[in-house]
């Protein structure tokens, strides 16, 4: 199945039009024709079954023939990291991420930090590529680059299970542990930092907002690896 990605969709609409590139590769890669059954989702958990009417290289529209709402994961991971020197290997991270079923992903700006920037635009659209290419109905939130301080604060007044990895020495809950737990649904938001680590005021200003120290294994892992990590050690738990 090929999916397609229209976010002003909703559940009363009964057609979908699709911009140049899009078109292009309904008609030049795809080969689809007049009657042909495509798939879009709107980002937001549903699936739209259309039928082609118009097919042009530059414009291609399709009628709403079915509407689902697929049903969530029984998790909602919020993962806070810190963006690597390397794009590409935060990249990769975006990419694997998203096909494991992240909700939010917020990259943060520590103290390690080594990149102080990031390109917003093209992180979203490496999301919503690998949205569609799993096949998945539920765009991850990807938000701006945030000020770890900010952030911590900002969510320590929230609920959920929040956790934060780091590889100073100390008493640390396996990760694995404190997902699994018995809760039909869970929230989780855990923090990575940066490839020199989160600073010791920082792991100790988290700690003091609730944060729980935790371990992902005994190997030390880099950046991204420790993300995906915990990505689908909670997906294999609880999705």
């Amino acid at each position: 199945m090929q999916l397609f990605f229209q976010p002003d969709l909703d559940s009363n609409s009964t057609s979908v039009g699709f911009d140049k590139d899009e078109s292009r590769h309904i008609t030049r890669v795809l080969r689809k024709s007049t009657g042909d059954v495509i798939h879009i989702t709107n980002g937001k958990g549903l699936l739209f079954t259309g039928e082609l009417g118009l097919v042009e290289p530059k414009h291609c529209e399709a009628f709403i023939t079915q509407v689902e709402k697929l049903p969530v994961l029984p998790y909602r991971l919020h993962m806070a990291v810190a963006p690597t020197k390397s794009n590409d290997r935060f990249e990769w991270f975006l990419e694997k991420a998203t096909e494991l079923g992240i909700s939010t992903i917020t990259p943060l700006l520590c103290d390690h930090s080594e990149r102080k920037q990031i390109n917003w635009e093209r992180y979203n659209k490496i999301v919503v590529s690998a949205m569609k290419q799993s096949l998945q109905t539920n765009l991850p939130e990807l938000n701006e680059l945030t000020a770890f301080k900010d952030f911590v604060s900002y969510q320590a007044k929230l609920k959920g299970l929040k956790a934060i990895a780091h590889c100073e020495d100390g008493a640390k809950e396996p990760f694995k542990d404190l997902v699994n737990s018995e809760q039909q649904q869970i929230d989780v938001l855990i923090l990575i930092g940066p490839e020199g680590d989160f600073s010791t005021e920082e792991i100790a200003f988290a700690t003091e907002a609730g944060f729980v120290p935790v371990s992902l294994g005994t190997q030390r892992l880099r950046t991204e690896t420790a993300a995906i990590a915990a990505c689908h050690t909670l997906a294999i738990l609880r999705g």
